[in-house]
């Protein structure tokens, strides 16, 4: 897969994701599904939408013990999503088991990536909150450094780190990147943001963008400009 746009479906319900994916009726965007949408309506949700011909980031962040993660992968092998996740903080140990439990007896496996540190940990947050005194460019890259070693295909990371794991990781290595805002818009609870087109410049592979394209008036036409700054 090459550059796209995921739009962050982080509706309540099926009803409304399924009436703000209609209005898309030429190009059918790359859909994240979150928690929100996922704990609302469950696997069922995941199959619609893949039925409707999107592709799919399904988003959980999976933390636990290495074999409930395995156990959990294995299930979520069989929904036919192209990406999903879990958090980096989980150890080495934790990610290869969710790889072994992700890939299919036929040895496909939806892409997996790790969470390095969320787009709202600031280094302030992150001292106080979590005690981790590293520089927050530090841990992001020794997390991704632990993901690489697992075997994972890539990072979750602000887009302002993009560039340096693709340099610490290789280019190879994934980097999907939310905080990502229009240049003329309100950056929300997000601390750490760039807009696509300065994403694009510095290397990210998929940008995730949510409220800038969901809760725009005219959400088709934020979702192409959006396209355009950053695939086209």
């Amino acid at each position: 897969m090459g550059k796209d746009v995921i739009v962050a479906c982080d509706f309540a319900s099926a009803e409304k994701t399924y009436e703000f994916l209609d209005l898309f009726t030429e190009r059918k965007p790359f859909v994240k599904i979150g928690m929100e949408l996922f704990y609302a309506e469950g696997p069922k949700i995941v199959k619609e939408i893949k039925k409707r011909g999107h592709k799919i980031f399904l988003d959980l962040k999976l933390h636990d013990i290495p074999n409930t993660v395995k156990k959990s992968m294995a299930v979520l092998s069989n929904l036919d999503v192209d990406i999903t996740n879990l958090h980096a903080g989980g150890t080495v140990r934790m990610m290869e088991a969710a790889l072994e439990g992700l890939t299919r007896e036929d040895g496909t496996r939806p892409l997996l990536i790790a969470v390095t540190q969320l787009t709202s940990t600031d280094q302030e947050a992150m001292e106080n909150d979590l005690l981790i005194k590293e520089p927050i460019d530090k841990v992001v890259m020794h997390y991704a450094k632990n993901a690489k070693t697992a075997g994972l295909d890539g990072v979750v990371c602000s887009p302002l780190e993009a560039e340096k794991v693709h340099d610490t990781c290789g280019k190879d290595f994934l980097t999907i990147t939310p905080g990502v805002r229009f240049a003329d818009g309100d950056i929300g609870d997000q601390k750490r943001v760039m807009t696509p087109a300065e994403a694009k410049k510095i290397g990210s592979d998929y940008i995730v963008v949510g409220r800038p394209i969901t809760a725009a008036s005219d959400p088709v036409t934020a979702y192409n400009r959006c396209f355009e700054e950053f695939v086209d």
